[in-house]
């Protein structure tokens, strides 16, 4: 009974026009997507290509940092170039707006412009991805397809007749949701592999082991996903007889559910938690540098005069009128220099931890409170697995933000720790900076342990909201 229950309300919905519609969106929408969103990622490799290829031409012994006392705080003696993930034509995510390089300086970490500050013009129009797609178009579908589930058969007086015939009615809304959910999830599995083989005919590494199990576990999610709003779409249709009451409820709620309220709970935590900005933190250090400098520079200047009244070093002993200091006196001069150097260094590398630590943790809390509040929709959840899937969100940023730290803590220790601020007259060489460590991504399978929560959200929605309109119906009177 279940199946013949399910064949003829596919029969419905593949009859009715909403399929048609359904089926030419699919198979132009989703095939022409990855088609622009795989051009975009060639640019941008070939953007990164160019970029390491400009920073590893430089001649070590050309550049500035191998003399101590011309050296600017500000100097990028060595950049983290983010590499762009060839999953990003599927999500975009925050792959976009992340810097195209972290610049290590003495001051601290300077970031480079996002590849949005490149953008062209056609991003005034937004810019579409499959995950956009599936989380805002086909969610606003499901709720289309499935608003008049019931309400529109109690609205015509069809449900009081087949529920008449000793029909259970766990098996009449089982037959509902089932077929609609085949029927629709069918022009939007031939779409995805439609595009898939467009993006295989133009070179799309579709078969490499680290990118094909991701393909299909974002297929997952995204059925799920889809599965979430047909259970509230089903749920609205048995809450109210009327369907152009169901119509119009089905729509708030999407509104609600994916244009306002995930974007409400990061604005909360902007409320809630507010941080400094990262450019802040850099002009903070720069200043506190700069001071400890002058400092240093005031000290090296008296200093030096001292020790020239001590050696009776004067214009007038020197026909040529200009100072002529022997390596006696400068050895004289650094080592008075050093331990003040030194103690400068350890003063600004411990105040430029403590605002790093700072800042870091108030990104990590308004992060935390974003996130929490965000996950009452389902979106969300979808948005968080989906991106983390296809290596360009919150995993990501972390993982690139957090190898830049390393590698400049690494380059303090063997680099800028040799640097002085207050020498005179330096002849040590500044060993030239070791290259950047590769930015190391997670397993698909460290990717789920760190998603389960949006995971079983998902899942949550989806059973809960079922079951929230199989009691209501069986309650209901027909």
């Amino acid at each position: 009974m279940l199946i013949t229950l399910i064949q003829k309300e596919m029969m419905h919905h593949i009859l009715n026009v909403r399929f048609i519609a359904l089926l030419l969106m699919c198979v132009l929408l989703i095939p022409l997507n990855f088609h622009i969103n795989y051009h975009r990622y060639l640019q941008r490799q070939v953007d990164y290509q160019e970029t390491v290829k400009k920073a590893g031409s430089k001649d070590p012994a050309e550049q500035p940092w191998t003399r101590r006392q011309t050296t600017d705080p500000n100097l990028e003696v060595s950049k983290l170039i983010l590499k762009p993930t060839p999953l990003s034509v599927f999500a975009t995510g925050l792959e976009s707006v992340l810097p195209s390089y972290l610049g290590m300086t003495r001051n601290g970490i300077q970031r480079g412009e996002a590849a949005l500050s490149t953008a062209p013009l056609a991003f005034l129009l937004g810019h579409l991805d499959f995950v956009f797609v599936v989380s805002t178009v086909f969610s606003l579908l499901a709720l289309l397809f499935t608003f008049d589930t019931v309400a529109g058969e109690r609205e015509a007086g069809t449900l009081r007749i087949t529920l008449a015939n000793a029909l259970p009615r766990d098996i009449f809304l089982w037959s509902k949701l089932i077929g609609g959910y085949l029927v629709f999830i069918v022009p939007f599995l031939v779409s995805l592999i439609i595009g898939l083989l467009v993006l295989v005919w133009q070179g799309f590494p579709l078969a490499e082991p680290d990118i094909f199990p991701r393909v299909l576990y974002l297929m997952g999610i995204s059925l799920l996903y889809i599965a979430v709003f047909f259970a509230i779409g089903a749920m609205i249709s048995i809450y109210f007889d009327s369907s152009k009451t169901a119509l119009i409820v089905a729509f708030t709620v999407w509104v609600f559910a994916v244009l306002i309220l995930p974007r409400v709970g990061f604005l909360a935590g902007q409320i809630i938690a507010p941080t400094s900005t990262a450019e802040s933190i850099y002009r903070e250090k720069a200043e506190k540098r700069a001071e400890l400098r002058a400092d240093l520079e005031a000290m090296r200047n008296k200093i030096m005069f001292k020790l020239m009244r001590e050696s009776e070093i004067t214009p007038e002993k020197n026909t040529t009128g200009v100072f002529q200091l022997d390596q006696v006196f400068l050895d004289k001069m650094n080592k008075e220099l050093t331990p003040l150097d030194e103690t400068a260094r350890l003063k600004y590398r411990n105040l430029a931890a403590k605002l790093d630590r700072r800042y870091l943790q108030e990104r990590k809390r308004q992060d935390e409170i974003g996130i929490n509040f965000s996950r009452i929709t389902p979106m969300s959840s979808f948005i968080f697995l989906a991106t983390d899937a296809t290596q360009t969100g919150q995993v990501k940023r972390n993982t690139y933000f957090q190898t830049g730290t390393r590698y400049y803590k690494m380059l303090d220790v063997e680099m800028f720790s040799k640097m002085s601020d207050g020498a005179l007259i330096e002849t040590e060489e500044i060993p030239s900076p070791m290259p950047p460590p590769p930015i190391t991504e997670l397993t698909l399978q460290e990717t789920l342990q760190h998603a389960a929560i949006d995971l079983l959200l998902l899942c949550f929605f989806a059973g809960g909201l079922a079951t929230i309109a199989f009691l209501k119906f069986f309650r209901s009177d027909i």
